[in-house]
């Protein structure tokens, strides 16, 4: 190859890489002003007014009927305690979905602990019940707020486990609603351990097994 054409194919080479370099600067100018434009295009900010809808508002209420996602509920046994109206009288078993009897009763007392305790004590004292139940009550009641009722008493024991779901998540007297605190699946397990707890200090004697009565026996022979 003759030098005069290595000379021109070197300046072609050159003449190309300066045109790619120059589209690539280009394209860098340009491309901020693009998304700049797409970041800012039209749109209503929230609670903005608006002169197109007769309201002024531009924020639009949901359409009659629509449900959020997640937040449909049709297992009325399990979100509110009841089914027909009336309070449900065993543990939903959406309540028991994916744990045992044993890891639902830890869960409810470990959140009753922390919803409940403060009131109604580590055992569910209050009025209502003997004389030990009154005083064991929580700080907060020991402090000067109204005694609860003592969950051992006749009522509160043949009261549904329905009851218990409805009064967390509705508020009863003094109590305020819970729901917006606790979700449905907590509400039944603290609901199981109240059961738990009325059974601690009204068992049948006949339904304790061996091993229950011996520590019993052992018990009050310490004391």
């Amino acid at each position: 190859m003759c030098q005069c054409s290595v000379r021109a194919v070197e300046q072609q080479s050159r003449r190309a890489a300066g045109l790619l370099l120059c589209c690539f600067v280009a394209l860098l100018l340009f491309s901020p002003g693009c998304v700049q434009e797409m970041a800012d295009q039209p749109r209503y900010e929230p609670l903005e007014a608006s002169a197109f809808f007769a309201d002024a508002q531009a924020s639009r209420h949901p359409v009659a009927g629509t449900v959020a996602r997640g937040q449909l509920r049709l297992d009325d046994a399990f979100f509110t305690g009841k089914v027909g109206g009336e309070l449900v009288t065993e543990l939903p078993p959406r309540a028991l979905a994916g744990r045992t009897m044993a890891e639902l009763l830890e869960r409810g007392q470990n959140r009753f602990v922390v919803f409940c305790s403060h009131c109604h004590g580590q055992v569910g004292g209050g009025v209502g019940g003997s004389e030990a139940m009154r005083e064991m009550v929580g700080m907060v009641v020991k402090r000067g707020f109204p005694s609860p009722p003592t969950y051992h008493q006749d009522r509160l024991r043949e009261a549904p486990i329905g009851y218990f779901f409805d009064v967390m998540t509705n508020g009863f007297g003094r109590m305020p609603a819970h729901d917006y605190l606790i979700p449905p699946e907590d509400r039944w397990a603290i609901a199981a351990y109240i059961r738990a707890l009325q059974l601690s200090q009204h068992a049948e004697v006949e339904r304790l097994t061996p091993a229950d009565l011996q520590r019993l026996e052992t018990r009050a022979d310490a004391e």
